[in-house]
């Protein structure tokens, strides 16, 4: 069977050849590009797509929003314009289903976490409550919208998702009285269970909204994540914008206009402190009693990825700041060696540097030879697969964690695409 939209991807290589010159690393694009469409990606009966990561059949909310998004770039075939409209339906129907989940099964055969202490679903892989759950798929159907001009696939499913994702970030605000959610898991590592009996660590009541995991699954040291919560304000956004534009509904765009501005006040007044070295940054976690982790993680939304998000302008001095700090030796996951320096995560071996966290700094960065330095490390450090992996050891790229990680590889291809002049961040922002 073809790979949908495969005459477009030869065309997008072409013309990132043109700029690159560099056949290795094309080739690696040209592999990710079509192999995450022949492998991860398959349509439904019901006309929905489902994605698996690559090594895991499941479909996680935030990845499949992130393994698709650089085929936006690419938004004008209507094949491609199609898979990704419905992801959104599909993505949708599992925000109604369960907006506390953030990975899928694609029938509901109880296959995943099952023996999870929280409420779960045989629908459900995973019930890791993470607030980006809800945003990426916003997101991916906002710049869907945008890049292509049509909204069909903001029907009444997205409609319903909206009230479910606004319900739960409310409540999530005063997550000691208000919520619902517990979580436990038995016999495995702290990073994969709350304390408290499945409440998670004790916050006060800021503005922002509560988060019990990362982006890398693993559990909040404090409640409010901060990158998350700025992307939830950005999400939100994209809300207001939908809810005015498409649906003609002014009372949803002022219920998420309020949120939006409750959770960026709340990020002003409790996310952002003072380093004796870079002076005002963004926190990465904070939990409205004073105490603050400071760091960042390679996945996505990061401190780093920000921008990319658009969360917040990369010219902002408070994210310049930050942007200083996470690429130092002041972030207790920032590795340097001799194969590559960037930003791990504590969900990897010490020492183990992510290939999307290289994409989210070129795909930052406005110059053109830095981000060239990245696509080259990247290229470099791929052991030979063809592949981007999960991370590899800073000295010893050969050391590496999962074969095949169709998100790593998305970010790649987005940052070669970005380098070839093409750009999605401008219809980010508001």
């Amino acid at each position: 069977m073809a790979v949908p939209g495969a005459g477009t991807i030869d065309r997008a290589g072409d013309r990132i050849a043109e700029r690159l010159g560099d056949e290795r690393a094309l080739g690696i694009f040209r592999r990710a590009m079509t192999e995450t469409l022949d492998r991860a990606v398959e349509t439904l009966a019901d006309g929905t797509t489902f994605v698996i990561t690559g090594d895991i059949p499941a479909m996680w909310l935030r990845d499949s929003s992130a393994q698709l998004r650089p085929y936006l770039y690419l938004a004008g075939d209507p094949e491609l314009a199609a898979l990704i409209a419905g992801a959104v339906e599909r993505q949708c129907e599992y925000i109604v289903l369960d907006p506390y989940a953030n990975a899928f099964n694609r029938a509901p055969d109880g296959a995943g976490h099952s023996g999870d202490r929280t409420d779960m679903n045989p629908w459900v892989w995973e019930r890791k409550y993470e607030v980006d759950s809800l945003c990426h798929p916003v997101q991916l159907a906002y710049l869907l919208w945008r890049v292509t001009g049509s909204a069909a696939h903001l029907g009444e499913r997205f409609r319903a998702a909206a009230e479910a994702i606004l319900r739960v970030l409310r409540t999530e605000q005063d997550h000691e009285n208000r919520s619902p959610y517990r979580f436990e898991r038995d016999d495995c590592p702290a990073s994969d269970t709350l304390v408290r009996d499945g409440l998670g660590p004790v916050t006060a009541v800021t503005g922002m909204t509560w988060s019990a995991f990362r982006p890398s699954d693993d559990a909040c040291r404090h409640g409010f994540n901060v990158p998350g919560n700025l992307f939830a304000a950005t999400a939100l956004g994209h809300l207001e914008e939908i809810a005015h534009e498409v649906f003609d509904d002014g009372d949803l765009a002022a219920r998420a206009a309020r949120l939006r501005a409750e959770i960026s006040a709340g990020v002003a007044a409790h996310g952002v402190v003072d380093h004796p070295r870079f002076g005002r940054i963004y926190a990465y976690e904070v939990d409205g009693l004073g105490d603050a982790n400071l760091m960042d993680d390679a996945n996505v939304p990061s401190l780093l990825s920000l921008p990319m998000l658009g969360a917040v302008d990369a010219g902002d001095p408070v994210y310049a700041a930050t942007r200083r700090f996470v690429l130092s030796d002041a972030n207790p996951h920032f590795h340097a060696g001799t194969a590559a320096a960037g930003i791990g995560s504590p969900h990897t071996p010490d020492g183990h540097v992510w290939p999307i966290a290289l994409a989210v700094e070129g795909l930052t960065a406005e110059d053109a030879a830095e981000r060239a330095r990245l696509i080259a490390t990247l290229r470099d450090t791929d052991a030979g697969t063809g592949r981007m992996h999960e991370s590899f050891h800073r000295d010893r790229p050969e050391t590496y964690t999962r074969e095949w990680f169709s998100w790593a590889d998305a970010m790649y291809c987005e940052l070669l695409l970005r380098h070839s002049g093409l750009r999605l961040d401008a219809e980010a922002r508001r």
